[in-house]
């Protein structure tokens, strides 16, 4: 892309879904690794937790309750950044929620507030964002957290994987818009696998059963790892966990053998064998409980994700692959 962006310890970041889970992650790390950080989310009880966390060890964070789907409140976020620290370097959109149920059980009311959120909230932050680094001609980061869903649909859950397809054909729409521009602006996709969240517990679900991981997981601070790269390094994509992109390159490749793949085997690991809460207890319409990085997941759950290590270091990568090579090929021809 030809941009420098600066040093995590030089930004200021905004996340939006700050609250809980891949958010609450993120903003933990960023202020460790020196960041002033901007909050966002509706659980206005759990940001003023999370800054009182981050201040009471020496970083700086400041936090606003808005509801990323009212595009008023979006604006809030970035003018709120810019009185309180002058800027704002990078603007990670990651408020998200999901809903467990089939496509003609879904209310047509509920799958528009879910793009209120999950596709609209990404927009406004993105055009907040532009404006921004236009107006100051400083290159500055967009990291858009979408999914593995995004590249690949699945049963059960078609309202969030078509509010994430939008979210990936408008990154890249807009990542074009601002290389053609020659716009300041890094643009860059998370493509996320199956995260240990709170997702499930957020979910708004028309399913009988509990929605569930089940199966291999990673941890939310594998999602912020990849998403503070971003931040400082300009990058179109990172996948956490080769699931991510084995998914995306089956889809592409073979997407009928995927289409069976989605039906017989993962439709079975999103519901564990215990009942489900209520459809009414779930964070669509309201914020959900904050402060939990952690859902109630157990499966077998990934610290790291060589794919992102990989992609943070595609150099050394290549030279360790050839090594290995190498070392195949000579033993083969001494045999």
């Amino acid at each position: 892309m030809g941009l420098k962006l600066k040093d995590l310890k030089d930004q200021v970041i905004v996340i939006t879904g700050a609250s809980s889970g891949i958010g609450l992650a993120t903003a933990r790390m960023a202020a460790e690794k020196g960041a002033k950080v901007v909050a966002a989310a509706r659980n206005e009880d759990a940001l003023r937790e999370l800054v009182e966390e981050l201040s009471s060890k020496g970083h700086e964070a400041i936090f606003v309750v808005a509801d990323v789907g009212k595009e008023e409140d979006v604006n809030k976020i970035a003018e709120t950044a810019i009185e309180q620290f002058g800027r704002f370097d990078t603007w990670v959109n990651d408020a998200a929620v999901t809903i467990f149920g089939h496509m003609m059980d879904v209310t047509i009311e509920d799958m528009k507030r879910m793009f209120d959120t999950n596709f609209w909230g990404v927009v406004y932050g993105m055009r907040a964002a532009v404006r921004h680094y236009k107006e100051r001609g400083v290159p500055g980061a967009i990291v858009n957290v979408g999914s593995l869903y995004g590249d690949r649909g699945v049963v059960l859950q078609s309202t969030y994987s078509a509010a994430k397809f939008a979210v990936h054909g408008m990154t890249e729409n807009l990542r074009m818009e601002m290389e053609k521009e020659k716009a300041p602006v890094s643009i860059s996709l998370i493509h996320a696998g199956r995260i240990d969240t709170p997702y499930n517990e957020h979910a708004r679900s028309y399913t009988e059963k509990q929605p569930a991981h089940i199966g291999m997981v990673y941890t939310p601070e594998v999602v912020a790892e990849a998403i503070l790269y971003c931040a400082a390094h300009p990058k179109r994509d990172m996948y956490v966990g080769a699931q991510a992109k084995m998914t995306a390159l089956l889809g592409r490749g073979a997407p009928r053998f995927t289409d069976k793949l989605m039906e017989v085997l993962i439709y079975p690991t999103q519901l564990a064998n215990r009942p489900s809460r209520p459809r009414e207890d779930s964070a669509l319409y309201e914020a959900g409980y904050g402060m939990e990085e952690r859902g109630t997941n157990k499966g077998w759950i990934r610290k790291r994700s060589y794919y992102v290590q990989a992609t943070k270091r595609p150099v050394l990568t290549l030279v360790a692959l050839a090594s290995v090579g190498a070392l195949v090929w000579n033993a083969a021809k001494n045999k």
